[in-house]
Formats: structure tokens, sequence, C-alpha cells
């Protein structure tokens, strides 16, 4: 399936986002800026104090002349280092502030996005920018921003204190300017483009490694290994191949920097010379200029380092805005409708649905939930079973045809249809925190009530600390249906009037199952609720049971009615019924018993 990725932010684009980013800061900017304008003025002073110290000395001064220099120096050190560990602190927390703002944007605006979008770009792209850009951009702030800003400013006041000394010495040092620029130049032109592909590259390596990985079982059942290991090769080439590409231009930029350092060093050195000679200035003179531009080998080279970081957070930034800036659902930006008092009725009409063009799962599709009506869902693999489900939560939205609840699309629905699905997740933190997630404002008397209502209570009291448990990673480990008690606990909570369960009892092994289905039917109870059943005893404990066939529905009815009628259901009763336990092994070679 072809990836739709997200989108990446213009430069000019990725700009504003960042001046709108600092713009609640400038007071902090303002003051972390200015006091590392007054450690570099300060710093600067070196250079003069030791071209005054060698005039001394050449000029043959007693050696108590050379104390007040030599102490000056001193102080100059201890005052540049408190003003510089302050400046470089401000600026630290400045971009401290503004990395958590954005993270905080990114993530809200990711959990907003459209989950049919999300399912386009993959979970891999995704990944790649909350995991890897995230983290470029947080090394540049933490590390490029205050030392480029140190550096820069040195590199503009060291220019001006050559000045001071002489407008020559400063005129030959401008001699190196023209081969930085071009450098700089260059470098920016071939590097922005470079690091936006390797981001790219690594979110679809990401994605075939998780594509590859995730569906291990079906790979090794079609035996498609080689297909998949030369997939992940072709992307991790890829990647690499851009990775090597970056080295080989960080290696020709410095390169192209020693020539222009030896260029400007050697033409302060000729014009020191000739002042000296001419008697324009003295030896100390000379000596501090030649310092100066010595001392701005640093800076140049750490301001051009960090470029490089620069243009990779850069790139890295321009993957974080273009989520922040991807549009959402009005209900899902805080304009939600209430959800309805009444539980509604679900319409599906004439409802057909293509992942690719040309290539229907779902065809013409008609069919009614009742308010309060549990319809199970059946049918063979592939028959179109989690797509109908997808479709009226609104993960999906239908190519042809038309779903009503509450009179508006799925998509527009807000709190109004929730989803359970065989794969839930446990999130790291105590358990009742896990529960509100679903309400956030519940008391523990509600939260108590819920588990209760699913069967899950017991087993929550007999854990350490109870609600106040560490689940997830790190923490207590849950069993599959013991987490699945969880997300129908969390289901209670929210209180949707439409429910879809997809397969939501799966995972349990046949001990568990009835339990996970009677707790099933106790959340559900008062909700319009459809459940793509993986067991026929769920099925068979449904108001209605509706049967698809290759995307289309051919029966429907009660448990006894289709039973009688002898038609896909009835032999599908039989083939089940003829397991023990009624769980069909997932590895049974007839396709028609996986439902």
């Amino acid at each position: 399936m072809t990836r739709e990725l997200l989108p990446t932010a213009t430069p000019a684009r990725t700009r504003a986002a960042a001046r709108e980013l600092l713009r609640p800061h400038r007071a902090l900017a303002c003051a972390g800026f200015g006091v590392l304008v007054v450690a570099t003025v300060v710093g600067l002073l070196t250079q003069p104090l030791l071209g005054h110290l060698i005039d001394l000395v050449t000029e043959h001064h007693p050696a108590g002349d050379l104390t007040r220099p030599v102490v000056l120096l001193a102080l100059v050190a201890v005052v540049q280092g408190i003003t510089t560990a302050l400046g470089l602190s401000l600026v630290s927390r400045l971009g401290e502030t503004v990395l958590a703002e954005l993270r905080e944007k990114f993530v809200e605006r990711a959990l907003l996005l459209p989950l049919d979008r999300l399912e386009k770009a993959g979970s891999g792209d995704l990944t790649a920018r909350v995991t890897r850009d995230v983290s470029r951009v947080a090394d540049a702030v933490r590390t490029a921003l205050p030392e480029l800003a140190r550096s820069g400013l040195a590199i503009v006041l060291t220019l001006g204190a050559l000045a001071v000394l002489d407008w020559r010495f400063l005129l030959a040092a401008l001699l190196a300017l023209p081969v930085q620029a071009y450098t700089a130049r260059w470098y920016l032109a071939n590097a922005t483009p470079l690091y936006a592909k390797e981001r790219i590259a690594t979110g679809a390596q990401q994605q075939q490694l998780l594509d590859t990985i995730g569906g291990a079982g079906t790979v090794r059942a079609l035996r498609l290994e080689a297909e998949h290991t030369e997939r992940v090769t072709e992307r991790s080439r890829a990647a690499v191949d851009l990775t090597l590409r970056g080295v080989r231009l960080v290696l020709r930029f410095y390169s192209r920097l020693h020539v222009a350092e030896y260029t400007g060093l050697a033409a302060v050195l000729v014009a020191g010379f000739l002042l000296v000679r001419d008697g324009s200035a003295t030896i100390g003179t000379a000596t501090a200029a030649a310092l100066y531009f010595h001392s701005l080998f640093g800076p140049v080279n750490t301001a051009l380092v960090l470029l490089d970081d620069a243009q990779s957070a850069a790139a890295g930034l321009a993957r974080l805005v273009g989520v922040v800036d991807e549009p959402v659902r009005e209900e899902a930006s805080g304009t939600a409708q209430e959800v309805p008092r009444s539980v509604p009725t679900v319409t599906l009409t004439g409802v057909g649905h293509s992942y690719v063009p040309g290539r229907p799962v779902l065809h013409d599709v008609d069919l009614i939930l009742r308010p309060k009506e549990k319809v199970a869902l059946v049918g063979a693999s592939g028959a179109g079973k989690t797509t109908l489900a997808k479709l009226i939560v609104g993960i999906h939205h239908p190519t042809t045809g038309r779903i009503d609840i509450a009179g508006t699309e799925p998509g527009e629905t807000g709190r109004t249809v929730a989803l359970v699905t065989q794969e839930v997740h446990v999130f790291a933190g105590p358990l009742a925190d896990d529960l509100r997630l679903a309400r956030p404002a519940a008391d523990t008397g509600e939260l108590r009530e819920a588990l209760d209502r699913v069967g899950a209570l017991g087993w929550v009291d007999a854990l350490p600390d109870g609600l106040d448990t560490v689940v997830g990673d790190g923490g207590h480990r849950l069993t599959a249906d013991r987490a699945q008690q969880l997300a129908l606990a969390r289901l209670v909570l929210a209180d949707p009037p439409v429910a879809v369960l997809d397969e939501a009892t799966a995972e349990a092994g046949s001990s568990g199952a009835q339990l996970l289905e009677r707790a099933a039917d106790r959340a559900l109870d008062g909700r319009t609720a459809l459940v793509v059943a993986h067991r026929l005893s769920q099925a068979a404990a449904a108001d209605r049971i509706v049967v698809l066939e290759d995307g289309r529905v051919v029966e429907s009815g009660s448990h006894d009615e289709l039973r009688a009628a002898g038609g896909p259901y009835a032999a599908l009763w039989q083939a089940w019924s003829q397991h023990r336990g009624g769980t069909v092994p997932s590895h049974d070679p007839d396709p028609d018993l996986q439902l």
C-alpha cells in the first residue's frame, strides 16, 4: 500500500512557527542574550591586556608594572566565567521552555488527527517524528542554541574589536569572509534537502520494520521472508546511503573552512608586520590583532559545526511543524457536539469502500442498527468485517453510500461512537490514571463501579496497591484478558451511546473467553452495539446476526432463524461447534472457520 506521509512544513513556515514559539518569551530571550553580550565584551579585554604586557616587556618596563595587567586578566577570567554561565543558563531555560511547548503542541495535534490520516501515513512516519525528530530538535536546543548564540556574539564583537585596534586589521581579517560565506552557502544549499530526505528515508525504514515485524506470522505463513527481508534491506540501504552522503558533505565543508582560516590569519600577520614597520602600531597591538583573529577560529568553527546540527534540527522541526499545522476535525479541536442523551439509530445506506481504487472491499451494504440493539457481525477472514467496523467508528469514510449516526456523519459525532479492539494498550502509571483517560473527572467510586460492571473489581482489589498499583511498562504486567477488562471498563466510563467491538475478546484463552464475553455484554448494555464476533457463542447471544461474505451482507437474523435457514451462518455454526471449547484454532486451514 502506498503511504501518504504526514506533511513537512516549508522553510518559511518553519521559521514563522519558531518565531511564534519564541514571542511569548521575549523578556527571557533578551535577558539571556544580553548577559552573553556582557560576557563576550568582557572576554574581549583579554587580547589587548596580553598585547599591553608584550609592550611592557619589549619596552623594558620594571616587573612591578606587570602586576596590574595580570590582575586584570584574572579578573576578566572570573567575570567572563560567571556571566557566561548565567547567560547560557538563561538561554538554555528559554530553549527548554520552547521545546516543551513544541512537544505539547505536537502530541496534542497528533492525538487529534483523523485516524484514517494516521493509517495512511503509517505508524512508522509518526514514530520517527516523535522519536528521532524530537530528539534532534532537543539536542539542538540544549547544545546548539546556547553555543551558537555565544559564538555569533563572539564573532561580531571580535570583528568590532579588530576595527578598534586598526581598521586595516579588520580589512585583512575580512579576506577570509568570502571563502567562509561561499562555503556556508554551498553547505546550506546541499545540506537542507539532504537532511530532509534522510528524515523521510528513516521514517520509511521504521515503517517497513514495523510492518514486517508486526506481520511476522503472516509473513512466515505465506513464505514471504525473503521478499520482506529485501524490502527492509532496500529501506535501510537508502537511509545509510543518505547518511554517508551527509558525512562526505561535512568533510568537504571542513576542508574549505581551513582554507579560509589560513587566508585570514596570513593577511592579519602581514598587516601587522607592515603597520609595526611603519610605526603605525606597536608589537603588542599587532599581537592583539593576531590573537583576536586566532580567537575567531573557535567561534567560527563552532558556529559552522553547529550549522550542521542546526540544519538537521531544522529538518526535524519542519516535520514536527507539518504535523502541528495538519488540520483536524472541528470536534477534535474542542467544538465537539455533546454526547446525545438518547441512544441513536445507526443507518448504513449503499455503503461501499475501497482501499485501492477499483478494488472494493465492501459493496452496497445496507444495514440498520436499532437503538440499544446488539448486532453481531460474522464471516470468513477477508469478508470486510473490520473495514465495516472502522467505517461506523469513523476511522475510514465510505467510498460510496452514507452512514448516519444520530443524524450526522460518523466523523462528526464527537464522543458518540467508541471502538474497542483486541489490540489493547495499558498505559504506564497508576491503574486509576489509566481508567481516567476515559473520564478524567471520575472519582474512586465511579472507577470501582466501572470495574465491578465488567467483573474486574476482584482482581484489582487484590493488586498490591489496588487502584494505585503501577501497571504497564515498568510496572505490574496485566494478562491479555485483564487488559481487555480494563479496556471495557474505560468504555463504561466513557459511556458512549454507540459502541463497536472488533474481536475485543479474541486474545483471551478458552478459560477467559466466557468471562470476557460476559464483561462485554455488561459493558454494552443500554448501547447500540456492533460486535465483530471471534467466537460464535458471542454471536449467538446477540439480538441479531449479520453475515458478511465478500464484502456483501448475505444473511441477517437471529441465531435460531439463521440456523434454521441452512445458509452460510448455519454452515459456520456447524463447523465451529465441532471444535471443543467453541474456539476456532488460528492455524485451522479452513478459511471458512476464521471469523
